[in-house]
């Protein structure tokens, strides 16, 4: 016979509000269920015995109750209020290798014992009918639908891929457990010191590589194969929930997106309309912003990468929004009150770390702007992160990512570089180039970019890079101009980017 292990007990949705007063022993040849000590089998082999009389009051009658218990063959006692014996009782049911419980409802307990033993089908017909109660619940979103599942299923429940947890409710899947986890069945259990999950994969036309899990700590080997039916029998409702929130999703990017193009392009033309819509979305123009902007360095999936940003985002204790636009996200931290240097400097660490998780699944380059404040300042702050993100594309050694604070003196020439007075100026600079076709202007552009790297500049524009350095020198020769001059090398740049 199985036996029955307490910790599948505790673990059980259904055990009657089990609690564990002393743990003298940690499995159980079964569950007897009885109104009175008295009326328990003579001999019994080691069960569990679930009494329905509330506890004696008197602490001999408690002595003495355990030390019945005992002698008839049983391990473990369960009854009401057992929370209330003493010290002295409860060193003697360790003594004498007695485990004792308190429970709420002692027959929920019985029938709890006797699925684990030797009712497996009900046990998944349990795990199965509440998986289809929480189905029958209409969810707002995904993470609702996790939550209402855990709820009735009575563990926790995750929705993962190989690289963590996208989403949890009822506890949090330990890292153990889930490298445990086998990706390339369609249905696993695991069990590790640290718990257990069922799991099954997910069958979403949109979404690779998800599996929901649903897990625990102490789960039995019943329960890890009852769960993994309820698992399976749960993952279409997740995986049309995953679509629903997807078409949602794309629908609320594209308005999200439209509004921060508003927003820009009307400059310091306030809009009122445009204005109100931001506040109605929680994006607030007063107090403090810092924007940040990661861009493609070429095509990706803008919505995916959103939702890499707006999880990272989701662990910062402060005010955060992220949008797409373009071949990217633009996104800002909001600020009550101006932060400290170092708060500061902290939170600019926070949008380098998100960089960096980006940059493992998506090639992007990230610019951060300045901190300032106001409806004026989020403008002005985007205007900077744009601007570092086009700095960052061509920095392989600052790891693709630029702080524009941190420029100095070239974020000052960046600036003059975009004004009106620049721009016809870099024009006539470069028309030679311009004159010949594009492939002269945009080599010595990605040249200068990449610090006048010529094998750099041959991977990014895919030539080989003799034909990169016949191409510089024609330029030389049509400018007029010697690369080797810094201060030229510098103009040339600026007039490269303004055009650009």
């Amino acid at each position: 016979m199985t036996p029955l292990e307490l910790g599948a007990l505790l673990a059980h949705p259904a055990n009657g509000g089990l609690r564990v007063v002393v743990e003298a022993v940690g499995a159980f040849s079964g569950v007897v269920i009885a109104a009175r000590e008295a009326t328990l089998p003579d001999q019994g082999t080691g069960e569990l015995a679930a009494l329905t009389e509330p506890l004696p009051t008197a602490v001999w009658q408690q002595d003495a109750l355990v030390r019945r218990v005992r002698d008839r063959g049983f391990r473990g006692l369960a009854l009401s209020g057992a929370e209330e014996l003493g010290a002295g009782t409860r060193g003697l049911a360790a003594r004498l290798g007695v485990t004792v419980l308190t429970v709420d409802d002692p027959l929920a307990l019985a029938r709890a014992g006797w699925e684990l033993v030797q009712g497996r089908d009900a046990l998944t017909l349990g795990y199965v009918r509440r998986v289809a109660q929480s189905i029958e619940y209409s969810a707002a979103h995904l993470a609702d639908l996790l939550r209402h599942l855990s709820s009735s299923v009575g563990h926790g429940v995750a929705l993962i891929d190989a690289e963590g947890v996208l989403l949890q409710a009822g506890g949090e899947l330990p890292a153990s457990v889930r490298s445990a986890i086998d990706f390339g069945l369609w249905q696993d259990a695991v069990s590790v010191d640290e718990g257990a999950a069922a799991s099954v994969r997910v069958d979403s036309p949109s979404r690779a590589g998800l599996r929901l899990a649903m897990f625990g700590v102490g789960l039995s080997a019943a329960q890890l194969s009852a769960l993994a039916v309820a698992a399976e029998v749960a993952m279409p409702a997740v995986a049309a929930r995953i679509l629903i929130d997807e078409v949602a999703d794309v629908s609320d990017a594209a308005v999200a997106s439209g509004l921060l193009r508003e927003f820009l392009e009307a400059r310091e033309a306030r809009d009122p309309d445009v204005e109100q819509r931001m506040s109605e979305r929680g994006w607030r123009t007063g107090g403090y912003h810092l924007a940040f902007r990661i861009a493609g360095r070429r095509r990706l999936d803008t919505l995916e990468l959103l939702r890499f940003v707006r999880r990272g985002l989701a662990t910062l204790p402060l005010d955060s929004q992220a949008v797409t636009s373009g071949r990217g996200v633009t996104g800002w931290l909001s600020f009550a009150e101006p932060p400290s240097a170092a708060l500061l400097d902290r939170h600019v660490a926070s949008v380098r770390a998100l960089h960096d998780g980006a940059r493992r699944s998506f090639d992007v380059a990230t610019g951060v702007g300045s901190l300032d404040s106001g409806a004026g300042g989020l403008l002005s702050s985007i205007d900077g992160a744009v601007d570092g993100a086009r700095i960052a594309a061509g920095r392989a050694a600052m790891g693709w990512f630029v702080r524009v604070d941190a420029l100095g003196i070239e974020q000052v020439l960046l600036s003059w570089a975009g004004s009106d007075t620049f721009v016809p100026a870099a024009e006539s600079l470069l028309a030679p180039l311009a004159s010949q076709g594009p492939e002269l202007l945009e080599t010595l552009t990605v040249y200068l970019d990449h610090e006048s790297g010529v094998s750099a500049t041959a991977i990014a524009l895919g030539v080989h890079r003799n034909t990169v350095a016949m191409r510089i020198a024609r330029a030389q020769e049509l400018l007029g101009v010697d690369l080797a001059d810094t201060d030229a090398r510098l103009a040339l740049h600026l007039a490269c980017r303004a055009l650009r």
